[in-house]
């Protein structure tokens, strides 16, 4: 009972906003709430402190244990406090303290051993020194560093990385004709590939899903440019939550070049074979243009995976047979498509 009647002790005590530390000297932890809360001006009734530290509850029977000036956390009764990083994630919350922030970090890393924190430090001062906001070559020349001179806008450069990518589709289309003994079928598959690369070019090669200007429906990223991995291609979520923002500075924007765009179902080994196979005994005009099209370039079937969750073993998913050729609905598909290259 040396906490009840025996001498004062010392502690330092802060509120739940601020990060001011206040000196206050107590004989029991119903005398230290009255004085905190008359001094930082919380309401007494359901009031409560707690350890900075942890957010251990503050009893009568713990309060005689704390060490000379434990640093404690004055609550109201709506409020709660689960430690340290819930003092962490009120400062990130905020901008104002961002360039002091910045420094602090970079001469704790420069003095840090251990590696974890060094990794910590690391991420941190990567995303503090986000540039995201900025688009223009000229407002953020860093960002453009290694980027060829023609582009003048992040936008515009990311919208290239897609295209860059889908094309590189194309090729391996391209390049199966060399597998292809029958002229006969090597000729439908030619036509078949032409139709394909139509209709991608006439959604400009999909560029559409990098490029942070694009409506929400097209894009695969926030309006600030926030990609995240969206799992393996046999889960439905990302189980270690990856994201990052190629937007946000010239590393994250390399770093993200080692993401994929992953096709659930295959194009080496299940699409490009099963167009292969569909063109053995049936014509260009047989084919279910749309559906092809839908697995080899767009997201019907590509996920954007961080480079853990690419799994480069077989998928062993098939493509739906029942889609590859053309039904009643699907040969008026077509034909709307075949009119709109038209027009």
């Amino acid at each position: 009972m040396f906490g009840l009647f025996g001498k004062n002790k010392p502690v330092k005590i802060r509120g739940y906003d601020g990060d001011r530390k206040y000196g206050v000297a107590a004989k029991n932890v119903k005398e230290l709430i009255k004085k905190g809360c008359t001094l930082l001006q919380v309401p007494l009734s359901g009031a409560r402190v707690c350890l900075y530290e942890d957010g251990t509850t503050v009893t009568e029977e713990f309060f005689p244990t704390l060490p000379d000036n434990s640093e404690l956390v004055l609550l109201s009764k709506a409020q709660t406090w689960s430690g340290v990083f819930c003092d962490i994630g009120q400062l990130l919350s905020t901008d104002r303290h961002a360039d002091a922030l910045v420094e602090a970090a970079k001469g704790l890393l420069s003095d840090e051993k251990s590696f974890k924190k060094r990794k910590v430090l690391t991420d941190l001062l990567q995303n503090l020194e986000d540039t995201s906001d900025l688009e223009s070559r000229g407002e953020d020349a860093d960002w453009f560093n290694g980027v060829d001179a023609r582009f003048k806008t992040k936008s515009a450069y990311m919208k290239y990385n897609c295209e860059s990518r889908i094309r590189g589709y194309v090729k391996e289309v391209d390049d199966a004709t060399r597998s292809i003994q029958k002229a006969k079928v090597r000729a439908e598959f030619l036509k078949t590939s032409k139709c394909l690369v139509e209709m991608l070019k006439n959604d400009k090669y999909n560029g559409k899903y990098f490029d942070r200007t694009e409506k929400e429906s097209g894009r695969l990223c926030t309006r600030e440019g926030w990609f995240t991995c969206q799992g393996s291609f046999d889960q439905k979520l990302c189980q270690s939550l990856h994201s990052i923002n190629p937007y946000g500075s010239r590393e994250s924007r390399i770093v993200f070049s080692t993401w994929n765009l992953d096709h659930r179902i295959e194009k080496k080994r299940a699409i490009i074979p099963a167009l292969l196979e569909a063109l053995q005994n049936h014509k260009t005009t047989d084919i279910n243009l749309i559906y092809f099209y839908q697995m080899l370039f767009t997201r019907e079937n590509l996920k954007l995976v961080h480079i853990a969750c690419h799994k480069k073993g077989a998928h062993n998913l098939l493509c739906d047979t029942r889609k590859m050729f053309r039904t009643g609905k699907n040969a008026k598909q077509d034909t709307t498509v075949k009119k709109k290259r038209l027009i």
